[in-house]
């Protein structure tokens, strides 16, 4: 059955794949950007363009309202450019209050206009002790480091606030494809990635694509609850990084100690290499029905990012 969706971030790397997946299922599509310039691109993905400003309650209020929606899908992030890793705080700073504020005004505006269903974006990271796959009821541990605890404000926000009110949290892996992971790719190429450690955190992943039909199916089902948006295999740092170096042509990593990533980049930077959990998207192909284009990362890298 098709239903008015309205996108909060469309177009972001997500948003963008995201808005044709669901109007080319039928779906009534409204989309905001924060820039009047882009306006034209998500009415040239079949939505109707809102500008909003997701910081602000009464710009995500009229937008709501004015949209009259059945559903909400906040994808809202401020992740562009090159990334900081001495300063991370700095370069998410407006992601979390997007993630804190903008999903407090989305779930605000959702009770206001009587929106019956609200899916919000959160991040499968998790730094907690233990051992095996994290499920769909485990809670993400933002584990003792400083500079992580203070990153994953916005996730555990959502995380205590969403299904609260009844919303869906999809907790996407790391993201690949067209606009996601350009940087990553371009740190590879020139060896300024380097493997720290032993390279023993585990990072999931999801490609765009697969991501976008994981979030359509959650609309469409109206499902509740959270659920890991990752694909089948995940990977500890020292697997998937030469792998993706040589899809991308690139020579094989560097390895630095703990000691010295950490004086060169941050102390964040070696938390995301040296610890971190899997995650199991068992539920979401259970509940959701979900079929992955890209099953493992091994494949999706080799056809994406060569």
């Amino acid at each position: 059955m098709a239903v008015r969706v309205f996108v909060a971030g469309g177009t972001g790397a997500l948003g963008r794949r995201l808005v044709p997946q669901l109007v080319a299922r039928g779906h009534q599509v409204t989309a905001t950007t924060t820039s009047a310039a882009k306006r034209a691109l998500l009415e040239k993905l079949g939505a109707e363009a809102v500008v909003m400003d997701g910081l602000d309650a009464i710009s995500v209020g009229e937008a709501v309202a004015q949209a009259r929606p059945d559903a909400i899908v906040h994808e809202m992030t401020a992740i562009s450019g090159k990334p900081d890793m001495r300063h991370p705080d700095r370069f998410f700073s407006t992601t979390n209050r997007l993630r804190i504020e903008g999903t407090d005004h989305l779930l605000a505006a959702a009770e206001a206009t009587g929106v019956p269903h609200v899916v919000v974006q959160s991040f499968a990271q998790s730094f907690g002790p233990g051992a095996g796959l994290l499920t769909d009821e485990d809670p993400m541990d933002p584990g003792t480091a400083t500079m992580a605890r203070r990153l994953s404000a916005g996730v555990m926000h959502i995380q205590d606030v969403v299904p609260e009110a009844g919303g869906t949290v999809l907790r996407y892996g790391g993201f690949y494809g067209p606009g996601a992971s350009d940087d990553v790719v371009e740190f590879v190429r020139k060896r300024k990635f380097p493997l720290v450690g032993e390279g023993t955190g585990w990072n999931s992943w999801v490609h765009l694509d697969d991501a976008a039909s994981a979030t359509v199916l959650a609309v469409e089902k109206q499902a509740r609850g959270v659920f890991n948006i990752v694909d089948d295999e995940p990977a500890q740092v020292r697997e998937w990084l030469p792998y993706l170096a040589a899809c991308a042509g690139a020579k094989r990593p560097m390895r630095v100690p703990k000691w010295l990533a950490k004086l060169l980049a941050g102390e964040f930077a070696v938390t995301l290499m040296t610890e971190g959990r899997g995650f199991s998207n068992a539920k979401a192909k259970r509940e959701l029905g979900w079929q992955l284009r890209y099953p493992s990362w091994r494949q999706g890298f080799k056809e994406e990012l060569a």
